[in-house]
């Protein structure tokens, strides 16, 4: 006996163009680079950066950016460990997608426990995920707060808030850490150019 709906009672389907002919066709290798930090750290900023830079360069990406998605495909879901954990399930499952069709996708969310992290990276084949970890400080992000969200936090209207009463799980072993120095912060094209070396000297803007 069977029921229809459940799970279990479906089969993948094959289709004769797959992920290499088209990689082939766009001259580049499919990828998710996976931005991660304090809110106010500068990920949407570097995710508009790195789109812009690579358009310039004749290469195809497309950006999942975690306010943006909440407005549609994750709009029901919250911020407890739980909704923070599909939200994650969810955005990885459609990069892994992107990625196999032969873009570069930029997700870019907070993403704050690194099991989640580590869940989307999972999905992916052998070293096509590329996470970057925005490791400014939290005074910097708190001063920032173009949203208000951390003046809102502090006075106790957001409860859950990453960093202030919910935890950040810094990344131990990231591809390419951005942060200050000599307390300066580096400009939106120069991390768009750390990222974009990091992804030619791999190989994923040119195939083969």
């Amino acid at each position: 006996m069977t029921t229809v709906g459940n799970s279990t009672n479906i089969f993948w389907q094959e289709c004769p163009i797959g992920m290499e002919e088209r990689q082939k066709l766009l001259n580049q290798k499919g990828c998710v680079v996976w931005v991660t930090g304090l809110s106010g750290s500068g990920k949407s900023t570097l995710a508009c950066s790195l789109s812009r830079e690579l358009y310039s360069r004749g290469k195809l990406s497309y950006t999942l950016d975690g306010d943006n998605l909440r407005h549609g495909l994750n709009k029901n879901l919250g911020f407890t460990a739980e909704d923070r954990t599909e939200n994650i399930r969810r955005v990885g499952e459609v990069a892994k997608l992107f990625a196999d069709s032969g873009l570069i996708c930029i997700a870019s969310l907070i993403s704050p426990y690194k099991k989640d992290r580590d869940a989307c990276r999972a999905m992916l084949p052998d070293n096509s995920f590329i996470e970057v970890y925005m490791n400014m400080p939290l005074e910097l992000c708190e001063e920032r707060d173009a949203k208000g969200l951390y003046k809102m936090a502090r006075a106790g209207k957001i409860k859950g808030f990453t960093g202030i009463d919910d935890p950040y799980e810094p990344p131990l072993n990231c591809e390419i850490e951005l942060q200050q120095k000599d307390g300066v912060c580096p400009s939106p094209n120069d991390m768009a150019g750390q990222v974009v070396f990091y992804l030619e000297e791999k190989g994923f803007l040119h195939y083969p």
